[in-house]
C-alpha cells in the first residue's frame, strides 16, 4: 500500500502546496480589516502570540498525523481508533460544504477580470437611465463601484425570500472556475504539483507589484501611518485577542482534512516539523505584507474622497458667497468658514445643511472586509488610478491565483479519503472521482448564481465552517494526546524522522491548544445565543444601501442544519460503530 500511494515529486512541492492552500483570500481582506479595528499595529501583538501557542502546534499535528498515517482524513483517524472516523468524515463534510460556496469568488474573479479589460472600467461610472436624461437612480443613491457588484453582477434581490432566477453571466464564470479547479486536480499530485508553484508565488509577483505602485500613490503614507500607528488599549479588549486566535486558526485552514491529505503523499522521513514552521510563518508575514499594500490603497482612496469633499466645499462656498476664485483652500477653509457664519449668519444657515463635514480620519475608520474590500472598496480605489485596467488586471488575477491555491486544498481533502476507498477506487479511475466532485459541487453551486445567492453565500461562509472545525480540530488534538498517546506519537514521529518531539510541541498539543479551542468554542457558541434572532445585511435598490433583516425561520433552518450535518458525524459515526460491535459480539457469541 505505501509503496503504491503517490508521493509529491520533492518536498519543495509539499511546501508549495501547504503554502498555496494556506495564503488566500482571508490573507488580503481579513487580516487587515481586524488591524484596522483592533488597533493597528498592537493587533501583531495577539496574533503572533496566537500563531506560537495554536498555529504552528496545530499545523505540525495536522501534518505528523497525515505523514504518519499516510491516508486521507477518514482513514488517518480510523487508524488511530475506529469510533474517530467520524472526524474524517465531518472534515470532509466542511470541505464540501467550503467547495460548494468558496468557488463562487473564483467565479465573481473571472467576472470582475473579464470587465477589467473595458476602457473606461465599467464600475468607474454610472450608466444613464432608461430615458437617457440622467444617471441611474439606484447607482447615483449608492456609487458606481457599488452599483456594478450589487446590481450588474450580483442583479440582488431585496431580501433571501426573493430567490429570483439563476444569473447566466455568473453561472457561465462558476462552470469556468469548476473546470479550472478540475484540470488542476485531474491526476492527483502528478498535475496539483506542477500547478502550486504558479498560484503559490504568482500572488507575491502582484502584490509586490502594487507594494511599489501603492506606495507612489497620493496618501499613501496616511495609510501607513494609521496602520502602524498602535492602539494599545486594544490590547485589554479580549475581542481583539478571540480574533486573532480566529484568524490564525481558520487562515491555516486547520481541520478541513486538507493539510492531512497534502501530507499524506510526503516521504515518511520528510522532516514536517520544520515545513510547519516555514508554512505558517510565510502565512502569517503574508498577511502582514498584504496589509502595508491594502493599506497604502487605503490611505489613497482615503485622501482622494477627502481632498474631494473639500473641493465640493469650497465650491459650494466659493459660488453661494461670490468668493474670488482660488481665495478658498483647504489651508484657510476653516478660518472662512468661521467669518462667514459670524459675518453672513443668515445666508450661512441656508448653505450649512449642504456643508459635508470633510474628515481624512472618518475616511480612514471605514471599516470593511470580505467581499465588501475585494470588490468594492478596491475599485473604487482601482478606478482612480492610472492605467486602470492594467491594475485591475493584474489585482482581480491575483485574487483568481489565490482562490484557486485554496480551492486545490479544498478539492484534495473531499477526494484523498475518496481516492484512499477501496469501494469507491475499484469502480471509477481518480479522473472520474476528481470529475463527479467537481460536477455535484457546481451544481449545487448554481444557488449562489441567484438573485438571493448572495445571501445565501453569506448564510455558508458565517456558519458553515465555524463551530464544527473547532469541534473537530480539539477532537484532533485529544486524539493524538489522549486516545493515541502522546508518549506513542513521540516515538512514531522520532522513528519516522530521527528526532525528538520538543517539550514546546508536547506542552501546546497536550494542554495549551485544547484549552484555547475550548475557550473559543464557549465564546462562540455564547456570541450565537446572546445575539438572540440572527439578522443578515440585505441590499435596497430605493436608499441605495444595506439595510439589517432578520433571517426568515427556512433560512434558520438551513443554518441549523450546516452546523449540525459536520458537528453530529462525529458522535453519530462513533455510536454507528459501537453498535455494530455490540451487534457483532451479539452474533458470535457461543450458544449455550
Amino acid at each position: 500500500m505505501e509503496k503504491a500511494r503517490p508521493q509529491w515529486g520533492n518536498p519543495l512541492q509539499f511546501v508549495f502546496a501547504c503554502i498555496s492552500y494556506a495564503v488566500g483570500l482571508g490573507n488580503v481582506w481579513r487580516f487587515p480589516y481586524l488591524c484596522q479595528m483592533y488597533g493597528g499595529g498592537s493587533f501583531l501583538v495577539p496574533y503572533i502570540v496566537m500563531l506560537i501557542v495554536e498555529g504552528m502546534p496545530l499545523l505540525y499535528l495536522e501534518l505528523a498525523v497525515g505523514q504518519r498515517m499516510r491516508q486521507g482524513s477518514i482513514g488517518a483517524w480510523r487508524t488511530i481508533s475506529p469510533y474517530l472516523s467520524g472526524v474524517g468524515v465531518a472534515s470532509v463534510v466542511v470541505s464540501f460544504f467550503l467547495s460548494m460556496y468558496y468557488n463562487v469568488i473564483n467565479a465573481w474573479g473571472f467576472w470582475y477580470l473579464f470587465h477589467s479589460f473595458q476602457d473606461p472600467l465599467p464600475w468607474s461610472v454610472c450608466p444613464l437611465n432608461g430615458n437617457r436624461t440622467g444617471y441611474d437612480e439606484e447607482c447615483e443613491k449608492a456609487s458606481s463601484t457599488q452599483y456594478f457588484w450589487y446590481r450588474k453582477t450580483l442583479n440582488i434581490s431585496p431580501s433571501i425570500q426573493e430567490n429570483g432566477g439563476v444569473q447566466w453571466e455568473p453561472a457561465l464564470c462558476l462552470i469556468l472556475a469548476w473546470l479550472m479547479v478540475y484540470l488542476c486536480i485531474l491526476r492527483g499530485t502528478e498535475s496539483t504539483g506542477k500547478v502550486v508553484y504558479f498560484t503559490a508565488s504568482m500572488p507575491y509577483c502582484v502584490l509586490i507589484i502594487y507594494l511599489v505602485r501603492g506606495l507612489t500613490l497620493h496618501g499613501a503614507t496616511n495609510g501607513l501611518m494609521y496602520m502602524f500607528t498602535p492602539k494599545m488599549e486594544q490590547l485589554a479588549n479580549p475581542k481583539a485577542w478571540i480574533n486573532a486566535a480566529t484568524q490564525i486558526f481558520f487562515s491555516l485552514g486547520l481541520g478541513f482534512g486538507s493539510l492531512i491529505a497534502f501530507a499524506s503523499y510526503n516521504d515518511p522521513s520528510n522532516n514536517c516539523q520544520k515545513h510547519a514552521i516555514i508554512v505558517s510563518i510565510i502565512n502569517s508575514s503574508t498577511s502582514i505584507f498584504a496589509s502595508i499594500v491594502t493599506f497604502s490603497i487605503y490611505g489613497f482612496k482615503a485622501t482622494f474622497n477627502y481632498e474631494n469633499c473639500l473641493n465640493k466645499v469650497i465650491l459650494l462656498l466659493t459660488n453661494s458667497f461670490d468668493l474670488e476664485d482660488g481665495f478658498l483652500t483647504a489651508s484657510n477653509l476653516e478660518e472662512v468658514k468661521d467669518y462667514l457664519a459670524s459675518t453672513y449668519p443668515s445666508k450661512y444657515s441656508e448653505v450649512f445643511p449642504h456643508i459635508r463635514n470633510c474628515s481624512l480620519e472618518s475616511e480612514l475608520n471605514t471599516a470593511v472586509q470580505g467581499t465588501g474590500l475585494a470588490f468594492i472598496v478596491y475599485t473604487e480605489a482601482i478606478k482612480n488610478m492610472e492605467v486602470s485596467q492594467l491594475w485591475s488586471v493584474l489585482y482581480f488575477f491575483m485574487l483568481l491565483m489565490l482562490g484557486m491555491g485554496s480551492m486545490l486544498g479544498n478539492t484534495a481533502a473531499i477526494l484523498t479519503p475518496l481516492t484512499d476507498s477501496k469501494v469507491i477506487s475499484s469502480y471509477l479511475p481518480k479522473e472520474a472521482i476528481s470529475g463527479l466532485v467537481c460536477f455535484i459541487n457546481c451544481a449545487i453551486g448554481m444557488v449562489f448564481t441567484m438573485e438571493a445567492g448572495n445571501y445565501w453565500f453569506d448564510i455558508f461562509n458565517d456558519y458553515a465552517a465555524t463551530l464544527s472545525l473547532l469541534l473537530i480540530v480539539l477532537v484532533e488534538t485529544i486524539a493524538v494526546c489522549y486516545v493515541y498517546g502522546l508518549k506513542r506519537f513521540e516515538s512514531d514521529l522520532q522513528a519516522m524522522t530521527g528526532r525528538a518531539l520538543n517539550w514546546y510541541w508536547k506542552a501546546m498539543w497536550a494542554f495549551v491548544s485544547p484549552v484555547l479551542i475550548v475557550s473559543l468554542f464557549i465564546f462562540y457558541l455564547s456570541d450565537y445565543i446572546l445575539t438572540g434572532t440572527l439578522q443578515y445585511q440585505a441590499w435596497d435598490a430605493t436608499q441605495g444601501q444595506l439595510v439589517t433583516k432578520d433571517y426568515p425561520p427556512h433560512a434558520l433552518a438551513v443554518i441549523g442544519l450546516l452546523v449540525a450535518s459536520s458537528t453530529m458525524c462525529i458522535p453519530l459515526v462513533a455510536l454507528g460503530i459501537f453498535i455494530r460491535n455490540c451487534l457483532k459480539r451479539g452474533g458470535s457469541s457461543p450458544v449455550a
